[in-house]
């Protein structure tokens, strides 16, 4: 293991992770964060394919709805990432979670992280992704990268984040959970990789 994972594996570890506003859905979703233990880490990213009903065109973590046969929101995230990119559940080594949020879509998501190796061969399935691409971990962990914007919706005030990677704009759930990420992993007193 390089020093860049363990270092973050540490820090994600042994952080508390930060308080999480009170989620209004019910229905239960999971995404998992592959980070591919790269000697200069990545994190894989897919572009949702163009043809679906809900967010199509938008970068996406592998994930989707939980079953009624999934355990557990890792169960949730590594079916759907098998399903989405072909990825062996059995080669995730999971670390945690990070606490879930609500979608404009109407989930409650549970973000759970994942180390995979660096040999690792992705396939996308078609019908639900257009590409995959990786962003190096060090980017995701800078919060210098990310952008806000406060808008009200449906009475309520609401904070979008984004960030722009090789001419990708990432925004929406994703951009949180990324934002969240960084915030865990280096808090206020700590310095960004």
């Amino acid at each position: 293991m390089n020093d860049a994972i363990g270092q973050f594996i540490q820090r994600f570890q042994l952080q508390l992770p930060l308080p999480t506003p009170l989620l209004q859905q019910s229905r239960k979703a999971a995404v998992l964060i592959p980070i591919i233990c790269h000697r200069e880490p990545t994190l894989l990213l897919t572009r949702r394919a163009s043809h679906l009903r809900q967010h199509p065109g938008q970068i996406a973590f592998p994930g989707g709805a939980a079953d009624l046969s999934d355990s557990s929101p890792e169960e949730t995230a590594l079916r759907e990432a098998y399903e989405e990119i072909n990825l062996n559940p059995e080669v995730a080594s999971i670390l945690g979670q990070l606490p879930a949020l609500d979608s404009i879509s109407g989930f409650q998501v549970t973000p759970v992280v994942g180390l995979l190796p660096s040999n690792i061969m992705f396939k996308a399935n078609q019908d639900e992704v257009e590409m995959m691409f990786e962003i190096p971990l060090r980017y995701v962990l800078n919060s210098k990268n990310y952008f806000s914007m406060d808008i009200t919706r449906r009475g309520q005030p609401h904070r979008i984040y984004f960030m722009f990677y090789a001419g990708y704009p990432i925004w929406g759930l994703t951009a949180s959970i990324l934002y969240r990420l960084a915030r865990q992993i280096y808090t206020a007193s700590s310095a960004e990789i």
